[in-house]
């Protein structure tokens, strides 16, 4: 049975930090993509940033420079580092891999 799991999420102030983890279990994680998507209230969900299994990553636009998709193959882990976080960037973030996904987990970025 496959499980993909977030964790890390909370309320932070605009300008400060947030790691996000998923923790996954039941693929081949070292030869599957990962991909952090977020989805705002009433919007549509958003691909946030994508990481081959041969370690290439892309990110949105609005995201660039800030945000650091990352895997730990030893510990079947996905992360995303986010850095000089935005309101804007408040969503429900998250995990997917070989279109298994996880429940999302709340980022709230505070003025």
């Amino acid at each position: 049975q496959v499980q993909v799991v977030e964790s890390g999420g909370g309320l932070v102030q605009a300008g400060r930090s947030l790691r996000l983890s998923c923790a996954v279990s039941g693929i081949n994680f070292r030869q599957t993509s990962a991909y952090w998507y977020r989805q705002p209230p009433g919007n549509q969900r958003e691909l946030v940033a994508a990481l081959s299994a041969g370690g290439v990553e892309n990110y949105v636009d609005s995201v660039k420079g800030r945000f650091t998709i990352s895997r730990d193959n030893g510990k079947n882990t996905v992360y995303l580092q986010m850095n000089s976080l935005k309101l804007e960037d408040t969503s429900t973030y998250i995990c997917m891999l070989s279109l298994h996904w996880g429940q999302g987990v709340q980022v709230t970025v505070s003025s």
